[in-house]
């Protein structure tokens, strides 16, 4: 669950401060800041099988995988600027969008979320809202509870597509070609 600070939303200087004081891992999304709690095993399971089917299928390609914990900054305007560490995304710029901290301050073009009960309003409606926003071409939402995966396809900031996968299927990527992930692998555990 998200808070501020009070009743009121936090800035997002206070965020940073936040961030830098403490050991934890945190989102800020429109002025919330959200706690990351320690992922369940099924979620890491689904996380490692994905990871492992991006890194082969990228293997020599110029699009790098990347997971959590890897801050991404997202803005909405100048002003609204969100932080989130997606479980897993597809970086294509890593080279032309990393600033002299070695931050990569671009915006990933596929990104997956493995829910879990804390954060499955935030992963299925405000992050699916601002990775819409923000230029992020594909989502994909694993949900390990009734073993569906559903990738999302945005053009010109709205769902163009979208498509469900379970049991038997496998999950295929609108953007990659030939990308896919069989359901069963994802959820082998």
């Amino acid at each position: 669950m998200g808070y501020g600070y009070g009743d009121k939303k936090a800035t997002f200087e206070e965020f940073l401060k936040l961030q830098q004081e403490s050991e934890e891992r945190y989102e800020y999304i429109d002025g919330e800041i959200y706690l990351l709690a320690s992922p369940r095993t099924a979620h890491q399971i689904a996380v490692t099988e994905l990871f492992g089917i991006f890194y082969n299928f990228f293997q020599g390609k110029e699009w790098r995988p990347m997971v959590a914990p890897y801050d991404i900054e997202l803005r909405r305007s100048e002003e609204n600027i969100n932080v989130v560490q997606p479980d897993l995304m597809i970086i294509c710029d890593l080279k032309e969008n990393l600033n002299e901290d070695d931050y990569y301050k671009g915006v990933p073009s596929l990104v997956v979320e493995v829910l879990s009960n804390s954060t499955k309003r935030k992963d299925m409606i405000k992050k699916l809202d601002l990775y819409l926003s923000c230029g992020v071409k594909e989502y994909w939402i694993v949900n390990p509870d009734n073993k569906e995966v559903t990738v999302y396809l945005f053009e010109d900031h709205n769902i163009s597509k979208h498509a469900t996968y379970k049991a038997d299927e496998a999950a295929q990527s609108f953007i990659y070609e030939g990308l896919s992930a069989e359901i069963k692998r994802i959820f082998r555990f």
